[in-house]
């Protein structure tokens, strides 16, 4: 053994080497640069760099969202998980499991009810961690039981999305759950309540071509992917070269598809004024 070696060893034994967390620091996907996590999680997740708004779960979302300890988590409803028998690589089932594991969620779209700023409403949240936040059977009865509860209650139904499209191991029956959707905001604007959609970060496919563009007040949090079939495909159809980011929130909301882009920190105050405006004009009405 060489003296540095020696040398060396000695000092590890004297001075332990310390162990260091491996959540410690943050590499953002906007800038790139490294943050620390909890310099992030104090700022709602978003980088305060470059302002890019991280991908969130259900459980920061309601946090964020709610008056402290006013919420309630409803209860997942049940479904058949594998009507297809779908495999490809792996079992549906097994794909299921994993990200169940993952997350911690029963499946990929979780609701909440409670109050924002004092008035009360029903939340959805779709955790695009869970399978790409697909829409599948699950997805779409948790839909149509969160407008349930929000007629139940008297209250306005808020769904924040964020899905790669349907749950292509769901075949059709995914593809069901877009008229579905459609019928259950009937529903809510048949009981006099808005219905609120805040897109996230990314929102395609099936999603947006239903219930993700069907609400009272369209919000979009900044620098938003949303759009139904990806750049490159719509341009090979066309055959046209697209402008820039066409599917990003800021130019949706320049060409009228969007009611207005709203940063995370002021996203409850913005919500809590459209929930007092609207329920207090539809009870005048």
């Amino acid at each position: 053994m060489s003296w540095l070696s020696s040398v060396r060893n000695a000092l590890s034994y004297v001075m332990p080497k310390k162990e260091t967390p491996d959540n410690l620091w943050h590499k953002c996907k906007g800038c790139g640069q490294m943050v620390f996590t909890r310099e992030l999680e104090d700022n709602l997740s978003v980088c305060p760099n470059c302002g890019h708004h991280e991908r969130i779960g259900s459980a920061q979302r309601f946090a964020q969202i709610f008056d402290e300890g006013s919420y309630e988590q409803l209860a997942a409803p049940r479904v058949p998980e594998d009507p297809l028998k779908f495999r490809d690589q792996k079992k549906y089932v097994e794909r299921i499991k994993a990200a169940r594991a993952a997350t911690g969620e029963n499946d990929a779209l979780i609701n909440a009810v409670g109050t924002i700023d004092g008035r009360k409403a029903v939340v959805g949240v779709q955790d695009f961690a869970f399978m790409g936040g697909s829409m599948g059977l699950a997805v779409g009865e948790a839909f149509v039981r969160g407008v349930e509860a929000a007629i139940e209650r008297g209250a306005p139904y808020i769904i924040f999305t964020a899905a790669g499209g349907a749950r292509m191991q769901e075949g059709i029956l995914s593809l069901m759950q877009m008229p579905r959707a459609t019928v259950a905001i009937e529903m809510l604007h048949d009981a006099g309540l808005p219905y609120i959609v805040v897109l996230t970060d990314p929102t395609t496919g099936g999603v947006t071509a239903s219930y993700a563009m069907l609400g009272d007040v369209q919000i979009a949090e900044p620098g938003a992917l949303i759009g139904f079939a990806g750049q490159r495909v719509i341009e090979q159809t066309i055959r046209e070269k697209l402008p820039e980011g066409f599917q990003r929130a800021e130019y949706l909301l320049d060409h009228g598809m969007l009611d207005m882009v709203v940063e995370r920190a002021e996203l409850k105050t913005t919500l809590a004024n459209i929930i007092g405006y609207l329920c207090e004009r539809r009870k005048a009405a």
